[in-house]
């Protein structure tokens, strides 16, 4: 909890009262790998900040074809914020690749927040800005990149989960097939 604060405090003020009320509305928790901690057409209550660990969010379409959209690690956010902001059940699911520790915030207490403590807004509206572009980056690099363009991008963004993670994992994430991601590598590793 101590990092989320600190995090926070490098970017604006926080009043001790303020900081009381992260404290009160936020609870540590560690999930073994595997869990799920929101699930596809499931009420999304909760978003997650991550200490420690890898977590993933991802969709199953009609044909049960899974498509990762994001890979959480540390001091990353991770939640539907689709089902959050439209109140609807999850498109998403979210889970640990490894052990992975978190810090669960209810959404509705991060709501109430912003009008009893205006100044956490700012980082907020920081926060959403940085995932706003991140996932517009994410899309334009979908359009506009070679598969192993994509892949090296994947390796500068997140060099130390390739290991950690598991191939299906890296070619839904860049919309490929295993078999792709397998010749990239071979290629990759002639040169």
């Amino acid at each position: 909890m101590e990092e989320l604060i600190k995090k926070i405090k490098s970017k604006q003020d926080l009043s001790p009262e303020a900081e009381a009320y992260i404290y009160s509305i936020s609870k540590k928790k560690t999930f073994q790998k595997g869990a799920e901690l929101i699930r596809q057409g499931l009420k999304v209550t909760k978003t997650y900040f991550v200490t420690n660990g890898i977590l993933r969010s991802y969709c199953n379409d009609k044909n049960g074809k899974e498509h990762t959209l994001q890979f959480a690690i540390k001091n990353w956010w991770i939640s539907d914020y689709i089902a959050i902001h439209n109140n609807k059940p999850a498109t998403l699911t979210v889970e640990c690749l490894k052990k992975s520790s978190v810090i669960e915030f209810n959404t509705e207490k991060i709501n109430k927040m912003y009008a009893l403590f205006p100044e956490f807004e700012p980082f907020q509206r920081n926060t959403l800005e940085r995932h706003i572009v991140s996932l517009h980056q994410r899309i334009l690099n979908q359009l506009q990149l070679t598969a192993a363009e994509k892949y090296d991008l994947f390796l500068e963004q997140y060099p130390d989960i390739e290991q950690n993670i598991r191939n299906y994992h890296i070619a839904s994430y860049l919309g490929i097939t295993q078999e792709s991601l397998s010749r990239i590598r071979v290629e990759k590793a002639k040169r």
